[in-house]
Parts: C-alpha cells; structure tokens; sequence
C-alpha cells in the first residue's frame, strides 16, 4: 500500500525530536528530577489515557482534550496535565499515607489548542496534605531553583492570589455575564474593556476603585501596602496577609530576586483556590512556568487534602537555547576482515562499560577513522583475524 502524501506529515501541533534535541530535553529533565529528589519529591508516573469524568471538569477551554470512545462507549482523553491525574492515584492508591505527599513527574501531555506544541514534555512537583503558606513557598522555591538549573537566568516569576479577583467576585456575588466580562478583560490586560465594563455594573465605588487598579498592581513587595488599601473586602484581605507570609519566606530561600507580584494574572484550571505563578522565560511567548494551590481538588476524589504545585514546560526551551549538551558519541569504532571476531570483540567491550560502533562490513583503516571521525568516536581498534 503506498501512503499519500498525510502519511508523510506530523499531526497539526505534534514533532519529532532529532537525537541533538532529545540528548537535551532528556539532560533537562534529569536535571530537574534530580533537584526535585534532593528536596524530597519522589517521581511518580500516571496513565496517557484518562476517563473524561478524571480531567474534563477542570477544562475551562472547550476542545482542549483530546477524546476517544473505549469499546465499551466510555469517553477517554490522553493526559492534558499531572495535576488532576495524581490526584486520582493519590486518592485511589495512596490514601491514607502520612501526609504531607511530595510527588513529582515528567511526561508528556497533549492539549488541542492554538499554542505552538499541543504535545509537549512537562516536569513538575505537587505538595500535599499541608495548607500552610510555607508549603506554597518552598513549591515556587523549588521552581525557581529547577529554572536556574536549567541554565536560565533572564527569567522571572509572575505571583498572585486568587482571592484578590475571583474571591472579590464571590464576596460581590457578581452574575455570571458580568464576571465573564471582567475576567476576559483582566486576563489580557485589556484596560479599555475593563473600564467599559466597570462604568455599566453599577458596582460599588470601592470595589469599581479597586478593579480598574487591578491590571497595574505589578512590582515588589510596594504592591502589597497598595493591596492593603483594599482590606475592607476580606479575600483582599486574605490574600494580602497570605502573599505578604509567601514573599517573606521566598526572601529566606533566596528566590526573591527572580519574582514579580502581579495581582491581575489568573489561571486556566478550574481547581486554584490561593496563591498562583506563571514563569516566563525569554522569548517564549506563554508561561512556561504555571502553578498555584488547589485546596478544593481533593474534594471531588473524596478526600479533604490541601495541595499545591507547579508544572514547567521543558520542550518549549528546546527552541530558545542554543546550548546543547555533548554528543553521546561511542568510545571506540570496531572494524576488521571477520565479522565473527569483530562480534566478539565489540560484545567484549561492552561488559567492560565502554561504547561500541560496529562496523557493517569490511573497511579499510582510513575508512574506519573516516567513518570515526565523523561520528566523534575518539578510538578505532582493528580485530585481526
């Protein structure tokens, strides 16, 4: 059967990965999971395919899974993030283990959406079992000591809470449509729409006062004393105290540098209840870093555990650095007029540790260090025989 010409191209969104990048994406990601395991994280490994009840209730973009029908007409979808997947085996087969769970991850995810790679490898970390504002600082310590690790230096780490929107629209009991609107024009930092908006809700002075500032409450720890303005509303006022406790403590892990208070970025899962993050790193032109608490998760698996986490993009670094580690090249080039010796020699070498190229055929010496060379193999050993 000859294949037309779709059977030559990659699914819209998907890529293959040469030896160069996946030598790096891989020293990336032992990287990451060695930190990660001097912080006392252990690796764990959820399924590919998931049941749609698992992951499509905390989709908040319609058509971002990528769903099946199993022989038995159940929908599946292939695993769009960790999060909501280790909660399932955390509640499933980890249930009653001492608390707090510090678990992480690397693998692939797959999300049908507009961005560059709707398939790409992501590492991260998850604390479980602890509410305290200590847990969400070593999380985005942990982070940024990862990102550093990765030999990004020009990068910076966006901070904010929650409460300080969707808490304030709670404790408003904004409608829906009204909601809907200010978050859109929040999300994109879209100032004329936010003042449209605003000026036709009737809201209350201070609340409308509150929410036109939102989108320029951006810097250092000053933003916090504007916050505090505000703290007649009590989820300003929660995530006020809590992200004045985080920063404090990420200047004790010496991560401050590296982080932004931005009190008008919000996430895209339906599960963050307290403080969020995003990393962006140079361009990249989306958050490579995303993370948050999700107090409220566990309760839908039947259990009354507070986590937080983050999840980092490591594919997406694959098209801004230039950096690459070293070809992992064979040792030694095995040639000769026996293929039988040639065997045994080669298998000789390989108990001993070393890295061996075969060759397929009989050569010559300077086609044996030709071929050598242009492999990077520094030795060539003739079997006589």
């Amino acid at each position: 059967m000859v294949r037309g010409t779709l059977g030559l191209k990659t699914a819209e969104g998907m890529r293959d990965l040469l030896p160069r990048d996946l030598r790096r994406l891989e020293e990336m990601e032992r990287r990451a999971l060695d930190l990660f395991a001097q912080w006392s994280y252990q690796k764990v490994l959820t399924t590919g395919l998931e049941y749609g009840a698992c992951v499509e209730p905390d989709i908040t973009q319609s058509g971002t899974l990528y769903k099946f029908f199993d022989k038995e007409g159940q929908v599946l979808a292939l695993r769009p993030e960790f999060t909501t997947p280790i909660a399932r085996l955390v509640a499933t087969r980890l249930k009653g283990e001492q608390l707090p769970l510090r678990l992480c991850y690397s693998g692939d995810v797959y999300r049908n959406t507009a961005i560059r790679h709707r398939e790409f490898r992501q590492v991260g970390a998850e604390l479980i079992g602890s509410e305290a504002d200590l847990a969400d600082a070593e999380i985005i310590a942990l982070a940024i000591e990862m990102i550093h690790g990765l030999n990004v230096s020009d990068f910076r780490v966006s901070l904010g809470h929650m409460d300080v929107f969707s808490g304030l629209a709670d404790e408003l009991s904004l409608g829906e449509k009204l909601r809907a609107d200010l978050e859109d024009g929040l999300a994109r930092k879209d100032i004329v729409k936010m003042e449209r908006v605003i000026a036709a809700s009737g809201l209350p002075e201070k609340a409308a006062e509150f929410l036109r500032l939102l989108p320029h409450l951006t810097g250092g720890e000053d933003v916090l004393v504007k916050l505090d303005q505000y703290n007649t509303f009590k989820s300003v006022r929660r995530a006020s105290e809590s992200l004045r406790t985080i920063y404090r403590y990420l200047c004790d892990f010496g991560a401050e540098k590296n982080v932004l208070i931005d009190l008008g970025i919000l996430r895209g899962f339906t599960y963050y209840t307290g403080i969020i993050f995003e990393g962006y790193v140079p361009q990249i032109g989306f958050p490579a870093l995303e993370g948050g608490r999700y107090d409220k998760l566990y309760r839908d698996f039947g259990l009354k555990y507070p986590a937080t986490g983050f999840a980092f993009n490591l594919e997406a670094l694959l098209d801004v650095q230039q950096t690459e580690p070293r070809a992992e090249s064979a040792d030694v080039f095995v040639y000769g007029q026996s293929p039988g010796q040639v065997i045994l020699r080669c298998q000789e070498l390989r108990r001993e540790g070393r890295k061996v190229e075969m060759a397929l055929g009989y050569m010559s010496e300077g086609q044996a260090r030709r071929r050598a060379s242009s492999q990077r193999i520094p030795l060539v050993e003739k079997v006589e025989g």
